[in-house]
């Protein structure tokens, strides 16, 4: 647990990380798949084990098959970041990757379970791996006994059933409060519809938790202890990925990051009095990734701007306009200019020009300074 005062000027209380981006592979997943696989039978460990998964689940299964000596193939969609292929392999598991989505992946495990006489590990719609989930639970109570609100990201529901679980039955008071991303919120949309139902899920940086349906067995263990659900949007998810970079010196994938996205847009709101735990629940993000979501999250910071302006199209218009950049202490990265696909007149030039600037409300400041001085400006995504 890593206590950190860093966030207080992002939130009132005080505020401790769970860092599960550090477990060995990489995320929270590592829990509950051993604690299903330790509970196979001498005979179902001969067999071997077979599981569905875009990542995270899979690498956990494979690297405990292997350190228990259980054969394990692992169906994953074409999909799935390759970075997370290549990692599943690299612990010893068949990897058989099968459709788009991970429902087709879910079909494929049931038939070949049943034609190899295989235990299915389910990534989180299982007792056994909700319940080892559920140490991560009792691990906060231990670490810290005042807690008054955990936050925790929300997939098929196994780890936020597990933790609230554990907790609520000991201390009941404590708020629990899940978070999804806006394009797979499939927890709130059961909970609105009073069952399990199935969304049509979209891309989003939160692969981990882009989960279509949650579980029928977590379903009803989130209705009852879980007492929040909210949503983040992308840009909310990679403004948190940055500041843990920036600020924690640690990497969490977007699922990971989601709880602190929640906190920085206010959609979980705490008190002077709360001490609050934000669960990070992996890091394993795609290397060539990272550089596109902090260029995402700079954008949304405002730290990195790109400005289409409107100039007299003239010998110095554009060594003037980029002076007057200078002189706002923003730093120009791109210049280019633009006229005969530019919807300005024959006598003007478009410039765009990308730079660093120190944030939001500087952007605005820069605008109002160059339309002091004549120019059209206009921001650009």
């Amino acid at each position: 647990m890593h206590a950190d005062a860093g966030l207080r000027d992002l939130a009132p209380g005080n505020h401790y990380l769970k860092l599960e981006n550090l477990q060995r592979t990489g995320s929270f997943k590592d829990r509950g798949a051993l604690n299903r696989m330790l509970r196979l039978t001498e005979a179902e460990r001969a067999r071997g084990v077979v599981t569905a998964s875009a990542g995270n689940h899979a690498q956990a299964v494979a690297y405990h098959g292997g350190r228990l000596g259980i054969s394990v193939t692992v169906v994953m969609p074409e999909t799935a970041p390759l970075i997370k292929v290549t990692n599943t392999r690299g612990y010893g598991a068949d990897v058989i990757q099968v459709g788009t989505i991970l429902d087709d992946a879910a079909a494929e495990v049931q038939r070949f379970a049943a034609e190899e006489e295989l235990s299915i590990i389910h990534a989180f719609d299982d007792e056994d791996v909700i319940a080892g989930q559920g140490t991560m639970g009792l691990e906060i109570l231990e670490q810290v006994p005042d807690v008054s609100v955990v936050v925790v990201p929300v997939g098929g529901g196994g780890m936020i059933s597990g933790i609230a679980c554990a907790i609520k039955e000991i201390k009941p008071d404590v708020r629990i409060i899940g978070v999804e991303a806006d394009a797979a919120a499939s927890a709130k949309a059961s909970r609105d519809a009073g069952e399990v139902v199935k969304i049509a899920a979209s891309d989003t940086l939160a692969d981990g938790i882009a989960t279509k349906r949650i579980g029928e067995i977590t379903y009803p263990l989130i209705e009852r202890y879980v007492d929040e659900l909210v949503s983040v949007g992308e840009e909310e998810i990679a403004a948190a990925i940055l500041l843990l970079i920036e600020r924690e010196k640690t990497v969490a994938e977007g699922a990971g990051a989601v709880g602190l996205a929640a906190l920085m847009t206010g959609s979980v709101t705490l008190s002077e009095t709360d001490r609050a735990v934000l669960l990070l629940s992996g890091g394993n993000i795609d290397i060539n990734m990272i550089s596109r979501i902090i260029d995402r999250g700079l954008v949304f910071d405002g730290r990195l701007v790109r400005l289409a302006i409107t100039v007299k199209d003239r010998p110095g218009s554009l060594a003037g306009l980029t002076r007057a950049v200078a002189d706002m202490d923003a730093n120009v990265l791109e210049t280019y200019h633009r006229r005969a696909f530019a919807d300005i007149s024959v006598g003007d030039v478009g410039i765009v020009i990308q730079m660093e600037t120190r944030g939001r409300e500087y952007v605005i400041e820069i605008v109002h300074r160059l339309e002091d001085l004549g120019h059209e400006v206009r921001e650009e995504q």
